[in-house]
């Protein structure tokens, strides 16, 4: 069976039926994106620049410091002038307010337990609405990454449609946050989220989430009507030399460091550049478990080669100061940026959890996976697809 396929620029636009966006006004501004970790920032450069360059430059970047530390991001991507604006949003969690925890208690009813999360779902939205830093509607377009944060509360809530986009790369191959966290009646939470928006369920399946956009729709065991498709290697695959320049500019913070560690790689000695191995960090469990998780896997792969470490954007370990016998890149670099580099070639690149298949500068990705976390971590903690029943 031929998969359903879509492909958007950026500019994408719900079919009639389905959601299509009518508001259209004389004044209104075009795009914003809400953006909460450095891969999301790193897809929005990948639409923005697959525009035409009349369309450019207009778009609002909106950096949510939820989840990452964005640090002096915000000047960087200033200084490339393809966003219009870039404005940062102090996001809040749902243990932000306290008043919330009550509304988040089972009862053992499903009716009651249904009637709080109507009250948490408006509740929460309300309490976040001091913090939202512009105003949506002023825009004809609004893509929210992961819009299970509060944002995606607040949108539904204040009723403006959005186009939601996947979290990390191919995210819903492994783990469908919106089925396990509604598992049992499923579809029911569907119904009073989608149609009568009462509660509110995650990727696609909100009132107001006209699409959803992902990597690899074949990749996904679970399907979602309101799915479409954007390989997100298509959209860098037609960068132009310039295009890339400019990510670069936004992305890489210490291009000498950078440089120094590519020579490493890449330096002619002997059987050297053959057998380089990098090993690409995931925000795993606590952090002493996590500490030996990762010296476990270097115990593993050293007497093979070299060992490179990849620190991921939100792992708080400090590994500069537990792991400083080993070169390491820089954590805020999403991983996809080593593509742009074809002299940079590791024999093996190695993760956990990590999603491998955007890589093109290793011989051989191994993802370790869910049977090697089994002797970390109690297995449903990170077999969450399994527990799923659809």
């Amino acid at each position: 069976m031929e998969k359903k396929k879509r492909q958007t620029t950026g500019l994408s636009r719900a079919k009639p039926g389905r959601g299509r966006l009518t508001r259209e006004k004389a004044g209104q501004k075009d795009r914003i994106y809400v953006c909460h970790t450095y891969y999301h920032v790193y897809v929005t450069f990948l639409k923005e620049l697959n525009l035409p360059a009349a369309a450019r430059g207009r778009a609002v970047l909106v950096l949510s410091r939820m989840s990452s530390r964005f640090e002096d991001l915000q000047k960087r991507v200033e200084s490339t002038g393809l966003f219009a604006r870039v404005v940062e949003f102090d996001e809040k969690r749902e243990d932000f307010f306290p008043e919330l925890a009550k509304w988040r208690t089972g009862t053992g009813n499903l009716w009651k337990n249904l009637f709080r999360r109507m009250v948490f779902t408006r509740k929460y939205a309300k309490l976040e609405e001091p913090y939202i830093p512009v105003d949506f509607r002023e825009y004809r377009e609004v893509y929210v990454y992961c819009d299970s944060d509060p944002i995606g509360y607040y949108l539904n809530w204040k009723h403006i449609p959005y186009y939601a986009l996947e979290d990390g790369l191919n995210c819903l191959k492994n783990f469908d946050a919106a089925r396990y966290d509604n598992r049992g009646h499923f579809r029911w939470k569907v119904f009073l989220s989608r149609r009568l928006n009462l509660i509110f369920v995650q990727n696609g399946y909100g009132k107001y989430c006209i699409t959803m956009e992902v990597n690899d729709i074949a990749a996904i065991p679970y399907p979602c009507p309101r799915y479409v498709e954007q390989s997100r290697q298509e959209l860098a695959d037609r960068l132009t030399r310039e295009d890339r320049e400019l990510i670069l500019r936004a992305f890489i913070r210490d291009r000498e460091t950078l440089r120094q560690r590519m020579d490493e790689v890449c330096r002619e000695d002997g059987d050297d550049r053959k057998s380089n191995i990098l090993i690409l960090t995931d925000p795993l469990c606590t952090l002493e478990v996590r500490e030996r998780i990762f010296r476990d896997i270097i115990a593993m792969y050293e007497p093979e080669g070299r060992i490179f470490l990849k620190p991921h954007p939100r792992d708080e370990l400090d590994y500069r100061t537990l792991f400083a016998d080993y070169p390491q890149f820089d954590a805020a670099v999403p991983m996809e940026i080593l593509n742009f580099f074809p002299e940079l070639r590791f024999r093996k690149v190695v993760g956990v959890l990590t999603e491998l298949s955007g890589i093109r500068f290793a011989e051989e990705k191994i993802r370790l996976g869910e049977d090697f976390m089994d002797a970390y971590e109690d297995p449903p903690v990170h077999r969450q697809n399994e527990q799923i029943r659809a």
